[in-house]
């Protein structure tokens, strides 16, 4: 099968130079860091793993998880899904595998930790790609998904307008928390902690291009609980349900 026939292959598009513009400028890196900041709170119980970052040639968890010791394999569904991350895997930081995201062709429980950031909520068989993530993965698996549980809410209202800002904008889905937690419990695992990004949706982060104004209205919303609250996108933690 030619790699672009696969049936999933949005982690296509989030491995390209043009999707990271989107975070290009001191404001991009700033919620970057948020991100990988939350990600590494969560990720906390399971120092210098084995890990596999499925569809995440974006490079915005591999790259700086694997220079501070994690021992990282991403699977992207094209070659061109390396790009980003090339020079980790010529370094012998990163292995980098192209392959069927929603059969992932390894063993059940062959990584301590599976992460998959940017792709659930453009996943249409996102069901199958979480069987997939809790089948290989030995002690949790960690995701990021945008949920309607938010200000985010509206944002279908103001597409048109976010993706004339954009250019690149594609089609998404909203979850709630609690589809989310009966996907991972239907594969035996239960949430085990979780993470809220940004209060403010991220467009209007990336339409004031002001880090420093950015970073004050969230730092507000956050002490006044509003982001634990209705905050997007969720960073989540699931763990094997001993129960189940």
């Amino acid at each position: 099968m030619n790699p672009r026939d696969f049936p999933e292959t949005a982690d296509i598009h989030t491995s390209t130079d043009e999707y990271a513009g989107r975070f290009r400028g001191a404001s991009g890196a700033w919620m970057l860091a948020t991100q990988l900041r939350l990600a590494r709170k969560l990720l906390a119980p399971y120092p210098v793993t084995e890990m596999l970052d499925v569809g995440g040639g974006h490079g915005q968890l591999a790259n700086p998880l694997c220079e501070a010791g994690w021992n990282v394999t991403v699977l992207g569904s094209d070659e061109s899904c390396a790009h980003r991350i090339q020079g980790n895997i010529d370094a012998g930081r990163i292995r980098f595998q192209v392959a069927n995201l929603i059969e992932l062709p390894f063993p059940e429980k062959s990584f301590d930790v599976v992460l998959c950031f940017r792709l659930l909520t453009h996943c249409e068989r996102f069901p199958q790609l979480v069987k997939e993530l809790c089948r290989v993965a030995r002690k949790a698996v960690v995701v990021d998904y945008p949920t309607g549980e938010s200000v985010n809410a509206i944002a279908p209202m103001f597409f048109g307008a976010k993706k004339k800002f954009e250019k690149n904008t594609r089609t998404w889905r909203l979850f709630r928390h609690a589809e989310v937690r009966d996907l991972f419990a239907a594969n035996g695992f239960k949430r085990s902690g979780i993470e809220k990004q940004f209060f403010l949706p991220m467009v209007v982060h990336r339409m004031l291009k002001a880090k420093a104004a950015s970073a004050a209205a969230e730092g507000v919303a956050r002490a006044l609980g509003l982001t634990a609250w209705l905050g997007s996108p969720a960073i989540a933690r699931f763990v094997p349900d001993e129960k189940a």
